[in-house]
């Protein structure tokens, strides 16, 4: 397999596919984290403290109780096909909720675009996760989760610094709508993937393969 050296340590294209779209998508939600608060207060009418904290709880709460029936569902299935359907669906949602934002002006609204957003993220965690640790390089799995976490939380963190000057500059509608781009960017990533992993028997007839390691169900 095609490998890209990162100082002495070699990367399959499938870890690096995978990280620049979990890039991608953090980066572009790192925006809209900073100045989430000050968003709801200035542009819905009626909306308090107490508004943002409902809206923090849905968010998490519905995120939590889903992802492990997604889980255990993508567990059932052998393959890799219905880990890949369900990491793009919930890319797109993750995109739709980003301008579903852009048009929210009264609370019940922000609450159900909420729930789009955590339900993308209850398909994207762990269809990701499922996919990126099977193609793990068995030398390397500590630094590749780490990487991972290192170059997502340093750009979701530059990302912040970010955000105040943009909505000082633009508004709040150019943060949403870069966090919904991100999205749609991360899931164009993901939709290139499949020149990697997807047996080539017939070029437009992708069938995904399981590439769990043999005997670690048993």
């Amino acid at each position: 397999m095609e490998v890209f050296n990162f100082r002495r340590f070699k990367i399959n294209p499938v870890i690096r596919a995978f990280i620049i779209a979990d890039l991608a998508l953090l980066s572009g939600w790192g925006l809209v984290d900073p100045i989430f608060a000050v968003f709801v207060k200035d542009r819905i009418e009626g909306a308090t403290v107490v508004t943002i904290g409902i809206a923090a709880a849905i968010y998490w709460i519905v995120k939590s109780l889903l992802q492990i029936p997604v889980a255990t569902m993508l567990d059932r299935i052998r393959g890799e096909r219905d880990d890949y359907m369900i990491l793009i669906l919930g890319l797109a949602l993750s995109g739709v909720s980003g301008f579903g934002f852009v048009l929210v002006d009264q609370i019940w609204q922000l609450y159900l675009v909420r729930v789009i957003q955590a339900l993308a993220f209850a398909l994207y965690i762990p269809a990701w996760y499922s996919i990126f640790s099977r193609h793990l390089d068995k030398d390397h799995r500590s630094f590749e989760f780490s990487l991972d976490s290192t170059v997502t939380g340093l750009m979701a963190g530059m990302a912040g610094l970010l955000s105040g000057f943009l909505v000082q500059w633009f508004g709040f509608v150019i943060v949403f709508i870069l966090a919904a781009i991100a999205s749609l960017a991360s899931a164009g990533i993901i939709l290139m993937v499949p020149e990697i992993i997807y047996p080539h028997h017939r070029r437009a007839d992708h069938v995904v393969g399981d590439h769990t390691p043999k005997g670690i169900n048993k």
